[in-house]
């Protein structure tokens, strides 16, 4: 496995590292670069785009208030930021205790899917990722997809692939042990 890039390769670490020291150019920068990529990101998870702005307000305070807790050794900074803004979507939907699924919304839910299997193959610059993805049995690989791509809950994991909830915790967990200990 490569070795992590140097936070100065990195910009967002970069940027993590100033906010940590109360830079809030560096924030203000992270917001202009990443912003509409996590807008749509929180916009995939809870579906309303007034609700998308909440989360990717209050991702941005939990941003500048936990800067300091980034490792760029365990990742990259925008990988970091990604996973703030998913979390918070997340939880703004268990919050919310989301509405029942329409029919538009199952439409989408089958592009998710095929977004998930074009993001397996689109795998090319982590060679080393797809090779452990790839050793993964085929449910559990759709389950870790589902949950770090296409940002499903594990309940939604549960009801689009047939499986127990338990289930596809046990299958995600240990699918994550299983990468983390191929990748290293």
């Amino acid at each position: 496995m490569a070795p992590a890039p140097a936070v100065s390769d990195d910009p967002n670490a970069s940027a993590l590292a100033a906010c940590a020291a109360g830079d809030r150019t560096a924030l203000r920068a992270i917001y202009e670069r990443e912003s509409p990529k996590l807008l749509a990101v929180a916009m995939r998870i809870v579906r309303r785009r007034d609700v998308a702005e909440e989360v990717l307000q209050d991702a941005f305070m939990q941003i500048w208030r936990r800067a300091g807790s980034f490792d760029p050794a365990l990742g990259s900074g925008r990988a970091w930021i990604f996973a703030v803004v998913r979390n918070r979507a997340l939880n703004q939907l268990r919050d919310d205790r989301h509405v029942p699924v329409e029919d538009q919304e199952l439409e989408a839910a089958a592009a998710r899917d095929r977004e998930v299997d074009d993001a397996f193959e689109r795998l090319t610059e982590a060679s080393a990722l797809r090779r452990c993805l790839g050793r993964l049995a085929p449910e559990r690989r759709r389950a870790v997809l589902l949950a770090y791509v296409s940002g499903l809950t594990h309940g939604e994991i549960a009801g689009r692939l047939g499986a127990p909830l338990g289930t596809v915790k046990a299958w995600i967990r240990r699918s994550l042990l299983s990468l983390r200990e191929c990748m290293s």
